[in-house]
């Protein structure tokens, strides 16, 4: 019984090595860093950490949980502002937008979370369902009272994110910033018709 209890003990510290390790060369260098390195860096074995993970889809998954909530949790409370009647839509907007490109730039981990609003539509994992929940609710607000342009979608602004230059310098962010924020605009006369965008 006591083999037992340590044996237990045992996995969950290797499991908390390997999330930990993974976090952080996620967040230095990104998806492409290979689980060989993560299990390096945890003091791990590779199958150890295949038994606790095994995928390396199900080990980025698990090691992104907090910067899944983290991007919920800041989308949330720009809608929560909005709610309050502390600022508009827009300002909430543009803000948001701002934080997502320069914490995406310093951390990659989180540059992968909010990547996953554009690639998965199905929003598997609940903190990303609250993010586009609060971002859809934010758009919708922007455009009733008249700041943003009708014709933009939430998918308009995650493929706009998800094309953002994270790893340019922030001069060249905030350049990139202000000509994308300028295109949601509502005074902006026309919408480009997808139908007739280059290659179709």
């Amino acid at each position: 019984m006591a083999q037992d209890r340590t044996l237990r003990a045992d996995a969950v510290r290797n499991r908390a090595k390997i999330l930990e390790s993974a976090r952080e060369l996620i967040t230095r260098h990104g998806a492409d860093v290979s689980t060989d390195a993560i299990a390096r860096a945890a003091g791990v074995a590779a199958g150890t950490l295949y038994r606790h993970f095994p995928s390396k889809s199900d080990l980025i998954s698990a090691a992104l949980q907090g910067s899944l909530e983290r991007l919920a949790e800041i989308t949330e409370a720009s809608w929560a502002r909005v709610e309050r009647e502390q600022s508009s839509a827009m300002e909430e907007f543009r803000a948001l937008a701002a934080t997502y490109v320069h914490t995406s730039a310093q951390d990659h981990a989180f540059r992968l979370t909010a990547d996953r609003l554009t690639e998965d539509h199905r929003f598997s994992e609940g903190q990303l369902q609250r993010a586009a929940d609060a971002g859809r609710r934010l758009v919708e607000r922007a455009q009733q009272d008249g700041d943003m342009h009708p014709d933009v979608t939430i998918d308009d602004i995650y493929l706009l994110l998800h094309s953002a230059p994270v790893d340019a310098p922030l001069a060249t962010r905030n350049r990139w910033l202000a000509l994308m924020l300028a295109g949601f605009d509502a005074e902006r006369r026309e919408w480009p018709d997808a139908s007739e965008r280059p290659g179709r």
